[in-house]
């Protein structure tokens, strides 16, 4: 199924070819001036350009074809030659009542047939997780989910942070405490099969670590060679790494999911090293990586480019290698999966978009990536305190992610004990809790989804927690709202109808309803759900005005009071599926 802005774009450019004019420029948009019209097309300019003429004549050769159109019931040129335009009520009414029983709500499956690996997450092995690692989870679960939506074959890749000198830094450090251990005896064969160390254990060890090694020279050479070691493949290193790597990946795993943030492939740095030696043999083999004062790079830069472009970094020249040289192996490891991938799409920092132009266009001179092959860095900005800073704690150190988590669970229930919400006995106390993780999800994703994927933003519980306002929980409650009316009208025998009409009293909502698939299909095509938040907050706040507006229950004439029970019970099913590609998920009541 097509979305109505498609449907009646094709209608327009039907008209604009039968004048003789491009069939693109019948692009039909949702009106900026709802108050006159509820779409537009702004074609008629363009084509004025092109043959020379004044705009409002082209427009109005084209209003003359669509009024030839049972599809529209107003067809204006306004201003410098814009169509205006409204569309019969008939028109909006079948489109709704397909959209209702459409398994994909009509979102274009343009992906379909492609796969798509979206890298986001990236926390690091051996640390705990902080408020840092909030928005790539967040961002690149959500665009996960749209892309999925949208017909894609997606793989959610966390891309573990698990080599290099940190590495070293945790293991030396380990091997100074107990040296009696036996993965540090190279004679050892047998180890221990559980981890000799807690996650909580972590949380001292590795600030140790780096604060030892910064602070002494010998400290630092130790976690340098623990580091060359463990890349060699020392055995006893290698074995006690993996341990740490899995209690670090089952904590990870327990942060993730009390965001409703999933991954399908849990893979990282120490995976893709073996292939990088014969990885940087080609690429020096074919003089695709050059000598540089004894490291060797790949030079990226263009004739046309506006700015200056580094060389990328294989291999320092100490034979090290580094985040680029990984990177690179990461994407030929990618490209060996099954089925291959067609797109990959980077959830990242922003602040790292050169490090990524310079992998991009080393992985296009290398032939890693086929040029049919999309790579796009889908750069988000910093979630920031009150101070416009990196959030912090009132100490000025990094939060943990789990205790940000806790932090929000609580305000939740402050705002639902303000609520009276528990009162009367009738939520158990595992239900109470149920909604108030739910209601933390949703102000935790929704303030950061509903802005723009690069702006930066403040992290206020006390706005984000609101029950009023552009928030999460109000989209909630107004969901919850919609179901709580479909059980008293069940109650009281009321049933709503299969078919939808559309009058004077839904005609706002429906339009709106119809918009959906469109608000999903823009905020793939941006990447940033932004779009979608801003759809469900109108939606969400047309539907209050016509609850107050039109009383179900009480109403006299039941056929409107199906039809307005049937378009109550949609724009709950949209709403739902709105949030649900946010990993926003309802609660039954609130």
């Amino acid at each position: 199924m097509n979305t109505l802005l498609f449907q009646l774009s094709d209608t327009v450019g039907a008209a604009f070819a039968a004048c003789g004019l491009p069939h693109e420029l019948g692009a039909v948009k949702i009106s900026d001036r709802p108050d006159l019209a509820q779409f537009q097309c702004n074609g008629a300019m363009a084509a004025a350009k092109k043959m020379g003429k004044n705009p409002r004549e082209v427009a109005a050769q084209i209003i003359a074809e669509l009024q030839k159109s049972d599809v529209f019931t107003k067809t204006e040129a306004v201003g410098p030659g814009f169509i205006n335009m409204n569309i019969t009520d008939a028109v909006l009414s079948a489109h709704i009542n397909v959209l209702q029983n459409d398994p994909h709500f009509a979102i274009p499956q343009n992906g379909a047939g492609q796969t798509v690996v979206l890298d986001y997450g990236g926390p690091n092995a051996a640390k705990p997780m902080h408020v840092g690692h909030l928005r790539s989870g967040i961002v690149g679960d959500t665009l996960r989910r749209l892309l999925k939506a949208s017909g894609y074959n997606t793989f959610g890749d966390i891309h573990l942070g698990d080599s290099g000198l940190q590495a070293g830094m945790v293991i030396s450090e380990l091997e100074t405490r107990h040296p009696e251990w036996a993965y540090f005896d190279p004679r050892a064969t047998t180890f221990p099969a559980a981890c000799p160390v807690s996650f909580d254990d972590l949380g001292e060890i590795y600030p140790t670590a780096s604060q030892n090694a910064k602070n002494d020279a010998a400290r630092m050479e130790q976690a340098q060679q623990a580091t060359l070691k463990l890349e060699q493949g020392h055995t006893g290193y290698k074995v006690l790494w993996q341990q740490i790597i899995d209690i670090s990946i089952a904590a990870m795993k327990k942060n993730y999911a009390a965001l409703n943030v999933e991954f399908d492939l849990w893979k990282g740095e120490m995976g893709v090293l073996p292939l990088v030696p014969a990885m940087v043999r080609d690429l020096k083999a074919r003089s695709i990586a050059v000598e540089s004062e004894g490291a060797w790079v790949i030079p990226v830069a263009r004739n046309d480019d506006k700015k200056e472009m580094p060389p990328l970094i294989l291999v320092k020249r100490d034979g090290a290698s580094l985040y680029a040289t990984t990177d690179l192996a990461t994407l030929i490891d990618r490209m060996a999966m099954q089925p291959r991938p067609d797109r990959c799409v980077y959830v990242v920092d922003q602040r790292q978009n050169l490090h990524f132009e310079q992998v991009f266009r080393a992985a296009r001179l290398a032939k890693i990536m086929p040029d049919s092959a999309r790579l796009d860095f889908a750069g988000f900005g910093t979630m920031n305190g009150s101070d416009g800073k990196p959030f912090k704690t009132r100490a000025g150190g990094v939060l943990k992610l789990e205790d940000l988590i806790t932090m929000a669970i609580e305000k939740a229930k402050a705002r639902m004990a303000d609520a009276h919400l528990a009162e009367g006995g009738f939520i158990t106390p595992q239900e109470y809790d149920d909604i108030a993780q739910k209601i933390a999800v949703a102000a935790i994703k929704f303030a950061d989804l509903k802005n723009a994927r690069h702006v930066d933003y403040v992290f206020d519980l006390d706005a984000m927690t609101s029950f009023e306002g552009k928030t999460g929980p109000y989209l909630l409650y107004q969901a919850v709202r919609i179901s709580s009316l479909v059980r008293k009208a069940m109650a009281q025998n009321i049933m709503g109808t299969k078919t939808i009409t559309v009058d004077d009293d839904v005609r706002i909502l429906a339009l709106l309803l119809a918009d959906f698939p469109n608000a999903v299909a823009l905020s793939v095509d941006a990447l940033s759900a932004h779009v979608l938040c801003d759809y469900l907050h109108r939606l969400a706040q047309e539907f209050s005005s016509f609850y107050n507006r039109c009383h179900i229950l009480p109403e006299t004439d039941s056929t409107k009071q199906a039809n307005w029970l049937s378009i109550s019970v949609l724009t709950r099913y949209v709403l739902e599926k709105g949030l649900n590609l946010m990993g926003i998920f309802v609660p039954t009541r609130m």
